[in-house]
Formats: C-alpha cells, sequence, structure tokens
C-alpha cells in the first residue's frame, strides 16, 4: 500500500471511529475492507468524490426496540432487539438474526457491513443486513422461546418484508426460533410470504437450507486446494464449533476423504484422533440439537476422545483448519500454532473468526486463507435460492439446490482469484473478496446517485 492509500485509511478510520465509538467489532471489519480498497479507491476521482465506501460504512437504517416477555414463573424479563439495515443497494436488506447474550451494536453493526460484501459475491439480488438481541435461548423452555420470540417479532414485522428485509437464523436461532417468528408475522401480517429464510421444509423451507453454510464452506476450500492441485482426500480437518455450520462441515469434509478430529462449544472442545465418523456426527447432531447438551459429553461416550475444558481446538496438529463458531475466536498464537503444525488451509466458516494478527500470519506464510465473507457465503446463497423458490411457489430437489450452491462457491472463488491474485502468485483471498464484493455495490450505488 502506497502512502496516499495509507494516510487514506487511517483518516477514514479516524473519522469513522469518532462518528461510533466503542464498538471495536466493526472499526475491525471496517478496517480489513478499507485497506484492501484503498489502492482502488485513491486511484478512482468518482470514488472518492461520490464518498462510496463512507456510504457503505453507514447503515442506511439502525433499529431498537424492547423486547418485553414471561418467562414460565409469569415473572416479566426485557430484552434488547436489533435491526441493521445496512445497504439495499443491490436487493433488500438480507442477514440473520442472532440471539446471544454478546449482541450488541458493535457486533450487529459488523455483521451487517460483512454482509454487505458476501451477499454481493453470491451475484444474488440481495443487500446487507443482520440483526438479533440479548436473550439468551440456552436454558429457556420451548415455551419461554416462544413468547420471546413473538415478542421481537411483534415489533421487528414493522420493518421486514420480502422485497423490504428478510431475515434469517443466526447463532442461538434455529429451526425452532425461526418457526415461531414465522408464525407470529404471519399471525399480525395476515400473509405467507417468502419473509423469512430457514424455514422448515413442509412450510416454504428449501433443501439443503441447514447444510448450505458448512456444505459452501467446505466447496470453496475445495477449490482453494485445487488451485495447489491438492484436495481433502486423507486431509486431518479441525473444526471449531459444534453448531449447524460446524456440524455440515464435518459432514461433507468427511464425504470429501478427510479425517474431521476436533469439534468445540463455549465451555471447550473435543479432540478425537480417531475421526469423527457419520455415526458419531449423528450423535453430536442429536445432542446439540435435539437434547441442547454439551459437547463434553461426546467425550464420555466415546473413550477415544478427550476433552479439553476452557480450551479451543487450535493446537491440535491438522491440515485444514475451519473456524465456525464466533468472530475473533482465532488469535496470533493459535495462528502460529497451527503454522508450525503443518496446515496449509484456513476456511472461515464463522464471520470473521479470525484477529488480525492471525490473518498476517497466514498470509505471511503463503497459507491458503479464505475469509468468512467468501467461504461461509453458502449460508445467505441458499437463503437466495429459498426466496427464489417461494417466490414463484416451487420446491427445487436437494440435487438441484446442491448444484447451485457448489457453483455460486466456485463463482466465488474464481471472482478472489480475479481480484486477489499477487505478483508472486500468492492469492490473497481477503483483498480478492473484499475488492469483488464491492465493486458490485459501487456500481450500483454510483447509478442511483445519492441516496
Amino acid at each position: 500500500m502506497n502512502e496516499q492509500a495509507r494516510q487514506y485509511v487511517e483518516d477514514f478510520m479516524a473519522r469513522l471511529i469518532a462518528r461510533n465509538p466503542g464498538e471495536p467489532e466493526f472499526h475491525q471489519a471496517v478496517r480489513e475492507v478499507a485497506e484492501s480498497l484503498a489502492p482502488h479507491i485513491v486511484a478512482s476521482p468518482i470514488l472518492q468524490k461520490m464518498k462510496v465506501l463512507e456510504r457503505i460504512a453507514e447503515p442506511e437504517r439502525v433499529i431498537i426496540f424492547r423486547v418485553p416477555w414471561l418467562n414460565d414463573k409469569g415473572e416479566i424479563e426485557i430484552n434488547r432487539g436489533y435491526r441493521i439495515q445496512m445497504n439495499s443497494a443491490i436487493g433488500p436488506y438480507k442477514g440473520g438474526i442472532r440471539f446471544h447474550p454478546s449482541v450488541n451494536l458493535s457486533i450487529l453493526k459488523f455483521l451487517a457491513f460483512e454482509q454487505t460484501f458476501k451477499n454481493s459475491l453470491t451475484t444474488l439480488p440481495m443487500g446487507g443486513g443482520k440483526g438479533g438481541s440479548d436473550f439468551n435461548p440456552k436454558g429457556k423452555s420451548d415455551n419461554e422461546v416462544m413468547r420471546f420470540c413473538q415478542s421481537f417479532m411483534t415489533e421487528l414485522q414493522r420493518h421486514i418484508g420480502q422485497d423490504t428485509d428478510v431475515p434469517a437464523g443466526d447463532i442461538g436461532v434455529g429451526g425452532r426460533e425461526i418457526g415461531f417468528m414465522f408464525g407470529q408475522y404471519k399471525r399480525l401480517r395476515d400473509e405467507f410470504t417468502g419473509t423469512l429464510t430457514g424455514k422448515g421444509r413442509d412450510w416454504g423451507g428449501s433443501p439443503l437450507r441447514p447444510e448450505a453454510t458448512g456444505y459452501g464452506t467446505c466447496y470453496f476450500a475445495q477449490e482453494m486446494l485445487a488451485t495447489r492441485n491438492d484436495s481433502f482426500e486423507g486431509k486431518t480437518v479441525c473444526i471449531s464449533g459444534s453448531g449447524n455450520v460446524a456440524q455440515y462441515a464435518c459432514q461433507k469434509a468427511t464425504e470429501l476423504g478427510a479425517k474431521v478430529v476436533t469439534l468445540s462449544d463455549s465451555s471447550g472442545y473435543i479432540h478425537d484422533p480417531e475421526g469423527i465418523s457419520s455415526e458419531k456426527l449423528e450423535y453430536v447432531m442429536e445432542l446439540k440439537n435435539i437434547f441442547r447438551g454439551r459437547i463434553k459429553e461426546y467425550a464420555e461416550k466415546y473413550p477415544s476422545a478427550t476433552y479439553y475444558p476452557g480450551e479451543r481446538p487450535w493446537g491440535v496438529k491438522c491440515d485444514i483448519a475451519m473456524p465456525c463458531a464466533t468472530q475473533n475466536e482465532l488469535n496470533g498464537d493459535e495462528a502460529q500454532a497451527l503454522v508450525d503444525n503443518g496446515c496449509i488451509c484456513v476456511a472461515e466458516g464463522a464471520n470473521m473468526p479470525s484477529t488480525p494478527e492471525a490473518i498476517r500470519i497466514f498470509q505471511q506464510h503463503k497459507l491458503l486463507y479464505a475469509p468468512g465473507k467468501a467461504a461461509n457465503a453458502g449460508g445467505v446463497a441458499t437463503s437466495g435460492l429459498e426466496m427464489t423458490q417461494n417466490s414463484i411457489r416451487l420446491t427445487w430437489s436437494p440435487e438441484e439446490v446442491d448444484a447451485k450452491l457448489k457453483s455460486i462457491m466456485q463463482n466465488i472463488h474464481s471472482v478472489c482469484v480475479h481480484y486477489g491474485t499477487q505478483p508472486d502468485g500468492y492469492i490473497n483471498y481477503v483483498v480478492g473478496a473484499n475488492i469483488g464484493g464491492f465493486m458490485k455495490v459501487a456500481n450500483a450505488m454510483l447509478a442511483q446517485g445519492c441516496v
């Protein structure tokens, strides 16, 4: 980066931080994108004059609301709900809803900002948005979750619609929560539309939507490995998380010939040197999805596994690492441990799971490293396919959806290679994803004027 571009980044970030104090995750996400785009922007008078990046970094609308609900004891509890409608230049706002105690404005703005570029990369007509609440579904009964979801949707329904804003699931929001929210939306609006994605197969959902993020991350990693004439076959894979994304990344990586040896949750991780077979994965899915148990129970059931409380799996020797839990879960020391242990590929199934220091280490050592906005775009891509099926009142077969998903991930990879290939031949997927995602949004904003 030349001095002019560096100065642009520092000036831009100083203004952004002053306008958005106390939002470190949002600052981190914007800086990473600004550093990639700065050389391109300083070379373009029109992008500077029209302040395109400045407008992308400013949400079109921020909605914050109270969510009162009754627990099973009949006591009133109060949470805070959010919806960040970031950018609608290429389509209606699209992005998940997250229920987790850590949810705040900074985290949701970072996610909505990232979502804008991720959705653009899919080539589907979807803008960027994100929402959620500091509500924690863990330990709550089904009735408590239902009452919360109904109260949350009672306010949110005013601001969403199939041509306005189409939310989906995220951390803490699975099929149960989507069902409760959709039911309340339908009840209040008296309409059955594709306003939420991630719905059940029997009531408007798409085949492969639960699998899509994990599968797509593996498809992207497969494309990265192919650039070095390599594949998943015979590789050892470390995966963090044990929710939806991690489960299906584990399933697909195993199908592609790899051995997955770790999964985790917020309490710790398990290491199974024998590999997490399809039978063992079925147990994990039952444990996490039905009984809502903890990953340590895996080690209690399978003697081949060891549970490490309070730790993350990045010290385990592997060829491929797939962080599929949450933001900033992989730091510089852990990145160095992966490098030292011979890891060749890191594909992010979560959003911004690697810290800036970790990313620098991966790139310094020329690892194949894919940021979440590219590698995990399969989830929102399949949500877009669900929207299409809802619009035409048809349901495609799982094979059709899988073929479309794989094609989208291959196209995203090609865009990243096009914009991210460096003079020495190394593919900087961060730069490639940021520029590739930015171009479509920027061109639409330029065409639509100062709005």
